[in-house]
């Protein structure tokens, strides 16, 4: 029984195997800056992120998207779009739903600004207001 518990453990089904740096974000649960400071944190740790959303929460992938390359954190690598099918359950059918997904890269000066960000933060933010 060991036995088949471990094989259970290792079974790779193709297409199962979800990237550690992608974003799945949805408009309802999380608030827009929860996912821009998710995704500087992924680019400091794998160099690039892939945002990811469905129907009514593209436009909140766009806006982290244009909130990362206005503060000259991040660029665009690549920008994917389609249309997916989903079965409704609660009315038997399926419906199409409209997915991107934008691959953003860190840019040069991302981690002179991340730097700069915290050290901004461990002074308490406060700026000379003369």
């Amino acid at each position: 029984m060991e036995e088949i518990t471990d094989g259970v453990g290792n079974i790779n089904i193709a297409g199962d195997n979800p990237k550690r740096n992608r974003i799945q974000v949805s408009n309802t649960k999380k608030p827009l800056f929860f996912y821009v400071n998710l995704a500087k944190r992924y680019m400091q740790q794998y160099n690039e992120v892939e945002l990811s959303a469905l129907g009514m929460a593209i436009s909140t992938v766009v806006s982290i998207a244009e909130i990362l390359k206005n503060n000259g954190l991040a660029v665009e690598k690549k920008i994917m779009t389609s249309t997916v099918e989903i079965r409704d359950e609660t009315r038997g059918r399926t419906i199409s739903k409209a997915k991107i997904e934008i691959v953003l890269g860190k840019t040069d000066k991302f981690d002179e600004l991340m730097a700069a960000a915290a050290a901004d933060d461990r002074a308490g933010g406060v700026e000379d207001q003369s």
